[in-house]
C-alpha cells in the first residue's frame, strides 16, 4: 500500500493536480486499501490543523492584503528608488531592496513577485532593461521574502517542531540580508556590463518625503519582529496586531482603503487561508502514514548508510530538498520532510533552529529553479517572455543563493547569532 500511496501523488501531480488534493486522494486510497476506518481522514486533518500558532497564518495574509491594497507597494518602491535610482541599474537595485521591505508584510514569495513585479517588471522594461533581466531581478528577489521574518515557512516548521518563533524569525534574518546584498552585488554587475540606465540623483527632500511615504509600512515590519522577539505578545497576537495597524494605517494615514473594500479584501485572505489550511490538514494525514510506515527511519537509514560524515550528510539533504522545492510547492515540501529530515540533522550535530533556515532556503530557491518555478512563471506572465528566457537570465542569481545556502548551511552562526543574542 506503500508504493500505492507514492505511485498515486506523483501520478496526480503529473497530471496537473493541486499539491493539497494530491496528497488528499492519495492518502485517501491508501487508508480505503489499507482497510482502516475512514473516520481517520477528518481526525488526522483536524489534528494537522488544531495547533495555536497556525492561527497567526491568516492574520499575515490579512495584513499582508491590507497593506498591499492601501499602495504600500508603490510607496516602498518610490523611497527605494529615490536612495538607489542614480545607481547604474539603479531600478534593480531598487526592485530588490523593496522586495527586501515588502517582506516584512506578505511573508511569502509568490505575493511578492505578483505585488513588485506588476509595477517594476512594467518600469524596468520602458527604461530600456531586457525583458529577462527585469523578470530574473524580481523572481529571485521575492525569495527573500521567505527568510525575513514574519514568514510563513518559518511559522509552519515552528508548528511542526514547537520551536520558538520568535528565534526562527531571528534566525532567517541575516541569511535574507545576505541574500539581498548578493542579488544587488549581481544585479548592479550586470547593469554596468549592459550599460543600463540610471536616474538623477534624489535631493535630500526628495529622500526625506520617500522616507515619510514608506515610514507607516516600514514601522510595521519593526512592530511585529520586536513585539514578538521582546515577548510583548506571540506571533498569533502579532498577527491580530498587524491586521489592526494595517487597517488604521489605510484607513485613517493612507486613505485609501474604504470601509466597503474591507469585506472583498476578507473574502480574498479567508481564501487563501483555506487553501492552505486544506494542505495542512491533508499533509498531517499523509505524514501520519509515513510515519506508520516507518519511512522516515528508513529515509534516515539510507541516508546514514551513504555517510556518516555531517559534511557529506548535510550537503545531501541540501540536494534532496533543492530537487524537491523544483516540483513542489514549499510548504506542502515543508510539511512531509522538514520533520524526517530533522531528525537525520540533528543526530548529525546541526542544530534545529540553524536546520530550519536550511531547509526553507533550500525550498525557495526551488521557487526559481524549473520545471516548477512558480515564480519564475509568475514574473514570466507579468513580463509577457517565455519562461525559458527568465530561467537563463535567473542563473546568476541562483548561483549567489547556492552560495548562501552553503554558507548558512556550514557556518552555524549565520542563523543562530542573532536568536542567541536577543533571546537567551
Amino acid at each position: 500500500m506503500i508504493w500505492i500511496l507514492f505511485v498515486l501523488f506523483f501520478l496526480l501531480l503529473i497530471l496537473g493536480f493541486p499539491v493539497a488534493f494530491a496528497l488528499g486522494i492519495s492518502a485517501f486510497a491508501y487508508v480505503v486499501g489499507a482497510g482502516l476506518p475512514w473516520v481517520v481522514v477528518p481526525l488526522k486533518m483536524f489534528a494537522g490543523i488544531d495547533v495555536f500558532v497556525l492561527l497567526s497564518i491568516p492574520g499575515f495574509i490579512l495584513a499582508g492584503n491590507l497593506m498591499n491594497h492601501c499602495g504600500m507597494t508603490d510607496r516602498i518602491i518610490a523611497f527605494c528608488n529615490h536612495l538607489l535610482g542614480h545607481i547604474r541599474g539603479g531600478l534593480g537595485l531598487a526592485n530588490i531592496g523593496s522586495s527586501m521591505i515588502f517582506a516584512g508584510i506578505s511573508g511569502t514569495a509568490i505575493a511578492d513577485t505578483a505585488s513588485i513585479g506588476s509595477v517594476m517588471i512594467p518600469a524596468m522594461k520602458k527604461e530600456g532593461y531586457e525583458t529577462g533581466f527585469a523578470c530574473a531581478v524580481t523572481s529571485s528577489s521575492s525569495t527573500i521574502g521567505p527568510i525575513i521574518p514574519p514568514s510563513l515557512p518559518m511559522i509552519i516548521a515552528g508548528s511542526l517542531t514547537g520551536l520558538s518563533i520568535g528565534k526562527l524569525f531571528l534566525a532567517g534574518a541575516v541569511p535574507g540580508l545576505m541574500l539581498a546584498a548578493g542579488f544587488m552585488i549581481v544585479s548592479y554587475l550586470i547593469s554596468r556590463k549592459r550599460n543600463h540606465p540610471k536616474h538623477p540623483r534624489s535631493g535630500f527632500r526628495k529622500i526625506l518625503g520617500g522616507f515619510y511615504d514608506a515610514f507607516w509600512s516600514l514601522l510595521m515590519m519593526f512592530l511585529i519582529l520586536f513585539g514578538i522577539v521582546g515577548g510583548v505578545f506571540t506571533p498569533t497576537e502579532a498577527s491580530i496586531v498587524a491586521v489592526v495597524y494595517a487597517l488604521f494605517i489605510g484607513v485613517f494615514i493612507y486613505k485609501s482603503i474604504r470601509w466597503q473594500d474591507f469585506p472583498s479584501l476578507l473574502y480574498e485572505s479567508a481564501g487563501t487561508t483555506a487553501s492552505l489550511m486544506v494542505l495542512v490538514g491533508f499533509a498531517n494525514l499523509f505524514g501520519w502514514i509515513l510515519i506508520s510506515e516507518n519511512v522516515p527511519e528508513a529515509i534516515a537509514g539510507g541516508l546514514l548508510r551513504i555517510t556518516e560524515n555531517p559534511i557529506l550528510l548535510i550537503l545531501l539533504i541540501n540536494l534532496l530538498l533543492i530537487v524537491v522545492g523544483s516540483f513542489m510547492e514549499t510548504i506542502a515540501a515543508l510539511l512531509i520532510l522538514y520533520p524526517i529530515l530533522l531528525k537525520v540533522a540533528v543526530g548529525a550535530g546541526v542544530d534545529p533552529i540553524q536546520f530550519s533556515v536550511i531547509a526553507v532556503l533550500n525550498l525557495i530557491i526551488g521557487l526559481n529553479t524549473p520545471p516548477v518555478g512558480v515564480c519564475l512563471f509568475v514574473a514570466a506572465g507579468i513580463g509577457k517572455t517565455s519562461i525559458e528566457n527568465v530561467a537563463k537570465s535567473s542563473i546568476p542569481f541562483l548561483l549567489v543563493s547556492f552560495l548562501v545556502l552553503l554558507l548558512v548551511s556550514y557556518i552555524p552562526a549565520l542563523s543562530l547569532a542573532l536568536p542567541g543574542w536577543f533571546m537567551n
